[in-house]
């Protein structure tokens, strides 16, 4: 069997990718209110998902104010699938 992803394993990141696996991209205020966080502890998450290529950001322009937008790359996607069906067998047989 396969392991569990290090970069998924922390609760918030994984809600983060779930979260961007339903959108093109969203932007960096609504994923930090979803998520009940800080700027800072969703900047830190982004830099590690970043640093392993599960998510890009660029900066923008959203009602008159600058913005940063967060999307799930192809690699993001595979990653979060990959894990989920680990953890899908981790549990097949708990009743």
């Amino acid at each position: 069997m396969a392991d569990l992803d290090p970069h998924l394993q922390a609760p918030a990141r994984l809600k983060l990718v779930t979260m961007l696996s339903a959108v093109s991209e969203a932007e960096f205020a609504v994923v930090r209110d979803r998520l009940d966080v800080s700027d800072s502890v969703l900047s830190k998450h982004l830099s590690a998902l970043g640093e392993a290529g599960y998510v890009r950001m660029h900066k923008g322009t959203h009602q008159g104010r600058r913005t940063t937008w967060i999307a799930l790359t192809h690699r993001g996607r595979k990653a979060l699938t990959s894990h989920v069906a680990v953890l899908r067998a981790l549990i097949a047989d708990v009743p």
